[in-house]
């Protein structure tokens, strides 16, 4: 599972660091959005809220369909601290670093409960989503967080 969290990791930085930037970040502040998002192996309809981040989610994640489950926005300034609660019990606590040029380095923590599902950092563009892997649940699907800032 760890080598899953990695890969995903991976995708998630070369997203963020190849695509342009969309729009340009405040003077110092930041608006981020996350949305929690369960992939599933099983074929099927992808949520229709989703449709735009469908062909990033399948590239990313290789998972069949995809069902939005909550989501939520922060905003912080640039350093500082920010809390997104996304549904089921999940929160997103990030921590803006730096801002150069449109690129906005973070701190991400996603937590479920007393648990600690990811810790990362990120160099995120305006617009341009990063997706992030998470744990399985009950029904054998996966968590996932798309995280964008605007």
């Amino acid at each position: 599972m760890r080598l899953i969290h990695r890969i995903l990791l991976t995708c998630a930085l070369l997203l963020a660091a190849s695509s342009p930037a969309l729009l340009a970040a405040e003077a110092g502040q930041v608006t981020v959005r996350a949305i929690l998002v369960s992939a599933s192996k099983d074929p099927g309809k992808t949520d229709r809220s989703l449709s735009k981040y469908e062909s990033t989610l399948r590239r990313i994640l290789r998972f069949e369909s995809f069902q939005q489950l909550g989501s939520g926005s922060g905003r912080a300034s640039i350093p500082g601290e920010g809390k997104i609660s996304v549904g089921q019990n999940q929160v997103l606590h990030f921590t803006t670093e730096s801002s150069q040029d449109d690129r906005i380095r973070v701190q991400l923590n996603w937590k479920g409960g007393s648990h600690t599902f990811m810790r990362t950092g990120l160099v995120l563009r305006p617009g341009v989503p990063a997706v992030l892997g998470g744990p399985t649940h009950d029904d054998n699907s996966v968590y996932a967080l798309i995280v964008i800032a605007e």
